[in-house]
């Protein structure tokens, strides 16, 4: 399975963006799926999920500010951001988790200016 992040771009604070990622096969079986953030100069940061149908946020400075939501027709999960801070800025990788197997996605680059 082949996942494609989408929709970064530079955007100024107080915007907002939908990214999406895309799967090369259907996800209607897959029990998790998360958007993870890498700052520059920072370790990767796990966000937001969906684990077993439920929406979950792990990071408390994204909370009422970033959504995860799917549509299993398309085979898509979509991250939408909202009222974005200069600190936001970073690569955006999506993470998909199929029978015990984790997949990864070439990640996309948010950068948000002040």
């Amino acid at each position: 399975v082949q996942l494609q992040a989408s929709g970064g771009g530079v955007v100024q604070a107080g915007g907002s963006l939908t990214l999406s990622c895309s799967a090369s096969q259907s996800i209607w079986d897959f029990n998790v799926f998360e958007w993870h953030r890498q700052a520059p100069g920072r370790e990767r940061e796990l966000l937001v999920g969906i684990v077993n149908n439920q929406n979950r946020t792990y990071l408390d400075s994204v909370k009422g500010r970033f959504t995860i939501s799917r549509d299993i027709p398309k085979n898509v999960v979509y991250l939408r951001v909202n009222e974005l801070k200069p600190e936001d800025t970073g690569v955006y990788y999506c993470k998909g988790v199929r029978h015990r197997l984790s997949y990864w996605g070439p990640g996309t680059q948010v950068t948000v200016s002040s």
